[in-house]
């Protein structure tokens, strides 16, 4: 390929908006010589591979956005620690089949059994799929919006928890919630329903949920707009932090 063609696709490809065949043409037009391809094969490469960087970038980003605490998937879950869970109600909701539905998930449980693991995967998978994702303990939630509101901005905030297609709420019941605080929870439940999903992790029962919410009006009314389309998991085995120090404990007693 002569130095004025090579120059000319680079720069037919970078004003096409496709630049990882603008900086890679050689790399492709070298491999393709290497495996004798023919022209459909040829352009089949470098559309696969430009899709896949695009992807991947798309992916990155989302993951920037999503204000996720950690990167974990499905795959880091030890699955046999916690013979309770029902892995296959986890691995339906990993087709993401429930972003399509609008339907929420909800992982019960006690400190330490993988509530957020679980529930970050699946933000994690969202994200890898397209879909934009924003994470938030509800501490953190209501204590911005409590903010925003006292300024006048409520409804400019409220834009956070709800242009996501995939909302996060991590950490529901860990501190009891004022009246008010439980009543901003509620809008954002309220205006999420039925037009995208919400993966929450709470220590609470949902019988507990009055008592965490002050309030078991607001409470019900919160829990009937969230239970109406949703995949709820108990997780009632031990916890991972825990296994994790006994096993260091013993370790260094074994070694004494």
């Amino acid at each position: 390929m002569s130095e004025l063609v090579t120059h000319r696709i680079r720069a037919t490809a970078a004003k096409l908006g496709l630049p990882h065949l603008a900086c890679s043409l050689d790399h492709l037009t070298s491999r393709a010589d290497a495996g004798k391809m023919g022209y459909l094969d040829f352009l089949d490469l470098a559309l696969s591979e430009e899709l896949a960087v695009r992807d991947d970038r798309r992916f990155r980003q989302n993951l920037r956005l999503s204000k996720l605490p950690h990167h974990k998937t499905l795959d880091d879950y030890d699955f046999a620690f916690q013979p309770d869970l029902d892995a296959r109600k986890v691995k339906d909701l990993a087709t993401l089949a429930f972003i399509e539905t609008r339907s929420n998930a909800a992982f019960l449980g006690p400190p330490g059994v993988g509530k957020t693991h679980l529930a970050v995967a699946l933000a994690v998978a969202a994200c890898r799929a397209g879909y934009s994702v924003y994470f938030t303990t509800l501490d953190d939630m209501v204590r911005n919006l409590r903010a925003a509101d006292a300024v006048g901005r409520l409804t400019t905030k409220m834009r956070t928890y709800l242009r996501s297609s995939v909302l996060v709420i991590d950490e529901v019941g860990y501190q009891t919630l004022t009246r008010d605080d439980a009543n901003l929870l509620f809008q954002v439940v309220s205006k999420r329903y039925e037009k995208a999903p919400i993966l929450l992790t709470s220590n609470k029962t949902y019988s507990e949920w009055g008592q965490v919410f002050g309030d078991e009006v607001i409470a019900t009314a919160i829990l009937d707009r969230l239970l109406h389309h949703c995949t709820t998991l108990p997780i009632n085995g031990q916890s991972y932090r825990l296994r994790s120090q006994l096993s260091t404990l013993e370790g260094a007693l074994a070694g004494i």
